[in-house]
């Protein structure tokens, strides 16, 4: 009988299973306490429990995240949010003041082209619309550019058209957008952009 005991922990220590716990009865058997310690002869375990003040790191999929953990996930989100937010919105502004300038340079470029071929700017009465068809104030039609000087007027940034007046407060010709508010005149982005800019 006991031959077979002794041979069935040979089997399980072979297998790899089992064998600190064989280990454990033949120690016993003969006389050896086993080589753990209990809290009672002076040893700590290293893993304490949860009513030790010890929580685990790793959760189970049943727990979920406290409340003041999800509130402070917001507040997170919530400052890179507001980070974002003064550092983007400005460069919005900015980016409408670019676009109406390289749409003024664009129609000036047109105007340049327009001249050229009639030997004049057109009048203000004629506007920036004689860049997309012969005006009829124009005295030699025949040198009008088939097609035009640009496809499509383009409009300010802020849905407004652009404006001309030849001959100009600062030029030959002015192209100048009012700017965010629409009006003559104004500060910042209410200032008014033109090619004189």
């Amino acid at each position: 009988m006991e031959h077979v005991e002794i041979e069935n922990e040979r089997k399980l220590v072979r297998r790899g299973r089992g064998a600190n716990v064989a280990r454990d009865k033949r120690s016993a058997e003969h006389g050896f306490t086993p080589v753990r310690r209990s809290a009672e002869h002076g040893f700590t375990p290293v893993r304490r429990s949860a009513e030790h003040g010890f929580t685990p790191v790793r959760r189970s999929a049943e727990h979920g995240f406290t409340l003041v953990e999800l509130m402070v996930v917001i507040v997170i989100i919530g400052l890179l949010t507001t980070i974002v937010a003064i550092n983007v919105l400005p460069s919005g502004d900015k980016a409408r003041v670019e676009k109406a300038k390289a749409d003024i340079a664009l129609l000036e470029q047109a105007m340049e082209m327009y001249r050229l071929d009639n030997l004049t700017y057109p009048g203000t009465a004629d506007g920036l619309q004689a860049l997309i068809s012969p005006p009829a104030s124009l005295t030699r039609p025949e040198r009008y550019r088939r097609g035009g000087y640009v496809k499509k007027l383009p409009e300010d940034p802020w849905g407004n058209a652009y404006q001309y007046a030849s001959p100009g407060q600062h030029g030959a010709f002015d192209i100048y957008s009012y700017g965010a508010d629409g009006r003559e005149g104004g500060e910042a982005d209410n200032a008014d952009i033109g090619n004189w800019n």
